[in-house]
């Protein structure tokens, strides 16, 4: 199995919103806000869809909250994968976490 964790990185309110430059001239590497002329983004979230490694639904869990733990997120959902799509919602959904309420089983 393929597992995809996505959540949602909110801002801090103190450092505010997240900027970006877009440019498919310049893609693979961030670019500083003050090198260049591109379009700029400007939001309150970053959504993250990356892959945790397990070789079941606990090891895959347990992944995913170690990464959730180092983030500012406090939600996520859990995905099983085959085609190792990076597009939100791709596979099947396994789990959902909440901070305050661990994982639920969707299967």
């Amino acid at each position: 199995m393929s597992y995809y964790v996505e959540y949602v990185v909110p801002a801090d309110p103190a450092e505010g919103n997240f900027e970006f430059p877009v440019s498919d001239e310049q893609r693979g590497y961030t670019v500083p806000l003050s090198d260049t002329d591109a379009d700029v983004i400007i939001t309150d979230n970053l959504p993250v869809r990356t892959e945790v490694f397990g070789a079941s639904l606990a090891e895959a869990k347990e992944a995913a909250e170690s990464i959730l733990s180092h983030s500012k997120a406090d939600r996520a959902r859990l995905f099983d994968d085959p085609d190792d799509s990076m597009q939100p919602g791709a596979g099947t959904l396994l789990a959902s976490y909440t901070e305050s309420d661990g994982w639920q089983d969707h299967e």
